[in-house]
């Protein structure tokens, strides 16, 4: 399908608080969901997201949608307060990212995890970690808000399936912030705007997500649900890394080297039944359909 250049540079130059409220959105929006109030429920929810961060008012249109319908695909929440995943401003483009939280929610949607978790260990609470047992021996400060205030020294993420395998990581903090400045250039740079500079909460989410992506993704079983969300997860963070090289603007805001286990052939795979489910919820929409959508669509006309 031929695409007007002009209409379609017209819809990029669009503030995504009116684009969302044209016919033309709102039909592939409807079409896509298949549901009135839950097309409602997600333009409600993107629009607050998008709200709350100006950069991202003054990206395309129409990479907000796509990451955010993939996001939805995977029924999970753009809100930033959960943290289940953000819409990162990236180029003049919204990015899908991952986080902690979205992990944790998908590998628990999975059905194969009897319990799943990721901690900061604090100051004088390490007693001993057996790497080779994969035993952590923790005393715990009782009072949370003085637990709280303490410095983090170390993370510890563990898994148990229900049929009884476990595993479980532990690093310190120092090996925490080697694996930060080799991996995000932006921090390296210290350009003060990345995810592991937002504070300690800030570090501490980035070194969550770092924990349960090298626990999951090495030893864990992974649905199409979550394989699906960490591979867009690897493809951002690929994009970002080549543009900052390139720019040196850009960091590649959430961690991570792109680990050798994301090879299909070392991914664990579901049973065929849990993915036929996770096929049937699948919903994709590529920014390239979007454009093409809306570089042929009536609101653009003055």
């Amino acid at each position: 399908m031929a695409v007007n250049n002009s209409l379609v540079q017209k819809k990029k130059q669009q503030k995504f608080s009116v684009a969302i409220q044209s016919d033309g959105y709102k039909n592939l929006i409807n079409n896509t969901l298949g549901n009135p109030k839950k097309a409602e429920r997600f333009v409600a929810a993107i629009s607050s997201a998008v709200a709350t961060n100006p950069a991202l008012q003054n990206c395309d249109a129409g990479s907000i949608l796509s990451s955010a319908l993939l996001g939805e695909s995977l029924n999970l929440s753009p809100s930033p307060q959960l943290g289940q995943y953000y819409l990162v401003p990236f180029g003049g483009k919204a990015q899908f990212i991952l986080g902690y939280k979205g992990y944790l929610q998908l590998a628990i949607r999975s059905g194969y995890y009897k319990k799943i978790n990721v901690v900061a260990i604090k100051e004088g609470e390490l007693v001993n970690f057996n790497p080779l047992e994969e035993e952590i021996e923790v005393k715990l400060i009782e009072d949370e808000e003085q637990r709280e205030n303490a410095n983090t020294i170390g993370y510890y993420a563990m898994f148990e399936y229900l049929n009884g395998f476990k595993k479980a990581m532990y690093w310190s903090k120092p090996k925490m912030e080697a694996h930060a400045l080799k991996y995000s250039k932006g921090y390296a740079a210290k350009k003060g705007y990345t995810f592991w500079e937002k504070g300690e909460q800030g570090f501490d989410d980035m070194a969550f997500k770092t924990m349960l992506r090298q626990l999951i993704s090495k030893w864990g079983i992974m649905s199409i649900d979550l394989q699906k969300a960490f591979e867009a997860d690897i493809e951002a963070e690929q994009k970002e890394s080549a543009e900052f090289v390139e720019n040196e603007t850009v960091d590649n805001f959430f961690d991570d080297e792109t680990p050798e286990e994301v090879k299909q052939d070392e991914v664990i795979q579901p049973d065929k039944k849990s993915t036929k489910k996770d096929k049937d919820k699948a919903v994709d929409v590529s920014e390239e359909e979007i454009d093409e959508i809306f570089g042929q669509a009536d609101f653009f006309e003055d």
